[in-house]
């Protein structure tokens, strides 16, 4: 099966991860043919609950677990490497099918050289410690070309794509796609219902796929888009809850590609989708953890789109409201560009924090 379990955005009770749900979830995916699972070393707790809803409770040989090494957290070359055995001790998996250099982009890419990271994932795959290595990758087609040139023995690589991102020109979804094909590498995708976003799109989105199948919920169409490209290894889907499992599975354990007449409904939709001014957020977080107002960035974003996509603008109000109770306003950022520096999406998180302090903040 080409659906994959990302257990980035897991269920949450209390302040940490719901791991009777998410065991609930493992056991439905697996006893529905699915076998791939993805965490990573600085997806919080996520590693931790693979061992106690995964590894611990199904055999090693019914399941593939792939997880990532992060270069932009590590102060030295020793401590990036040494991600891999804190990984194999949270989730107790013995060795990794797929290991990832994570999200390389133009910023970052040079560090993965200087601590040598490539030759080390090539050296624990020959120890046995992985089966498979590859990246996750946000930049350009140009770097993309660059890297799996230089690095053509690489086994796959993980790609941002979702139908309204294919033509984007910040994510170079089709571009990236297309440079991989040429360089025969498997693809994982990754954000194929953009953070949530087209689970939930705007609402003249949503009239085109009832109008085309109203049976077919809007992540079904997403994940079979990305689902139905050559050469994809595993479409991604960072389930929530049991609910969303069910839904995923019902399209994807007997998967049929998008048909022709399909394929125009996407293209309505992308039209469609792109008349619409949204800050293009998929809550991944990175954002957050160097942030020295500690802004909660994503869910500050969230509440303007509320009222760019959905006209929501005082269900926006009070969800920012809601938000800086707890963590600083936007209008608190200093324009220091971490944030900047490590978005995937490439937002200019300032420029768009100061527009949701004015819009939030003008008359408190």
């Amino acid at each position: 099966m080409k659906l994959g379990f990302g257990l980035m955005r897991l269920p949450h009770k209390g302040i940490g991860i719901d791991i009777a749900q998410t065991s609930k979830m493992v056991d439905m995916f697996i006893e529905s043919g699915g076998t791939y699972f993805d965490t990573a070393y600085v997806y919080l707790g996520s590693e931790e609950a693979a061992r106690k809803a995964l590894c611990t409770r199904h055999s090693r040989d019914t399941y593939t677990l792939a997880t990532k090494l992060n270069a932009s957290v590590a102060l030295t070359e020793k401590i990036a490497r040494g991600q891999l055995e804190t990984s194999l001790k949270r989730t107790g998996a013995e060795y990794f099918d797929y290991y990832l250099l994570h999200s390389l982009m133009e910023k970052n890419f040079k560090k993965y050289d200087k601590f040598d990271l490539w030759n080390f994932a090539k050296e624990q795959k020959k120890a046995g410690l992985i089966r498979n290595y590859g990246f996750s990758f946000h930049g350009g087609p140009q770097l993309l070309d660059e890297l799996l040139t230089e690095h053509n023995d690489v086994d796959f690589v993980q790609l941002q794509i979702n139908y309204c991102d294919w033509e984007s020109s910040k994510v170079k979804s089709r571009e990236n796609y297309e440079v991989a094909r040429k360089h025969n590498k498997q693809i994982v995708v990754m954000e194929p219902v953009k953070g949530g976003s087209l689970a939930d799109p705007p609402a003249n989105v949503k009239e085109i796929f009832k109008k085309a199948d109203p049976n077919a919920s809007y992540a079904s169409w997403a994940i079979r888009y990305a689902a139905s490209l050559d050469g994809i290894l595993s479409v991604l889907s960072g389930m929530s809850n049991i609910e969303q499992m069910k839904d995923n599975l019902s399209f994807m354990k007997d998967f049929k590609p998008l048909t022709p007449d399909e394929y125009s409904v996407i293209k309505e939709a992308q039209r469609a989708f792109n008349e619409v001014k949204q800050i293009p957020c998929t809550a991944c977080g990175y954002c957050k953890k160097g942030c020295p107002k500690q802004i909660n960035i994503p869910a500050v974003f969230s509440a303007r789109n509320e009222q760019l996509v959905f006209g929501l603008i005082e269900k926006g109000r009070k969800q920012y409201e809601s938000v800086v109770s707890n963590s600083a306003k936007a209008s608190e950022c200093i324009r220091c560009g971490a944030c900047e520096k490590v978005c995937p999406q490439k937002i200019q998180i300032t420029e768009e924090l100061a527009s949701c302090a004015e819009v939030f903040e003008k008359n408190s």
